[in-house]
């Protein structure tokens, strides 16, 4: 099963996909923590998408593709996958469309997660990340006992682009380029659209419903 994960930041779609991924048995693929992890690395690729996603903005459609279209040639894709974080705009869906057909393959489903604003600012404001293996908390409903990650003992920080002044901007930048994507795949017949207001497990009991497999 091909999947995509659409919706605002602070949606879930993270943590959705890597339970997706376990049930399913296929990989995630967060374009979002590939570039992280090259920001964290100083790599060349990390220094320029730094200097969008540190302002909140997208990373321009030509990087994002072709890291996208390199992963889904690993064998390891070839059975299934869910994106998370890409495509977020027509021209990359349109791309990722072409780089699938090369390979005789497409999206089965498109899953639309919904959540209102306030839900949105309240989940990001209150987030808090582990640098070292990444273990997301957030500090009202999952917190950590002295700032300090429950894996590996590590201070958590807040993840730059969770400052507010950066939410919102990251909101607004949805909003105007990321949107046209649900009329994109609601003509093709493939749109899901999922609540995500409630607990995770709640919200994941949802997708997986809207899948046909809300007996898993």
């Amino acid at each position: 099963m091909n999947l995509i994960l659409l919706g605002p930041p602070g949606a879930g779609k993270g943590t959705q996909a890597l339970e997706l991924s376990q049930i399913l048995k296929i990989p995630h693929i967060s374009t979002g923590e590939i570039f992280r992890d090259n920001i964290r690395k100083n790599t060349e690729l990390g220094k320029t998408a730094d200097t969008y996603i540190s302002k909140g903005e997208l990373v321009p459609d030509e990087i994002t593709t072709q890291i996208v279209q390199d992963r889904l040639a690993q064998p390891d894709c070839q059975k299934g996958f869910i994106l998370d974080g890409f495509p977020r705009t027509i021209p990359q869906a349109e791309a990722l469309e072409r780089i699938l057909g090369a390979s005789g393959r497409k999206i089965d489903w498109i899953i639309n997660i919904v959540v209102d604003e306030d839900t949105i600012v309240e989940r990001l404001s209150n987030r808090k990340v582990c640098p070292v293996c990444n273990e997301t908390y957030h500090m009202k409903f999952n917190p950590a006992e002295n700032n300090q990650c429950r894996n590996c003992g590590t201070q958590l920080v807040e993840r730059e682009d969770d400052r507010p002044e950066v939410i919102r901007h990251r909101i607004a930048a949805y909003h105007k380029k990321t949107e046209p994507l649900i009329d994109f795949y609601r003509h093709r017949g493939k749109l899901l659209n999922v609540r995500s207001e409630n607990s995770i497990p709640e919200s994941l009991q949802n997708t997986l419903y809207a899948l046909g497999l809300k007996g898993i």
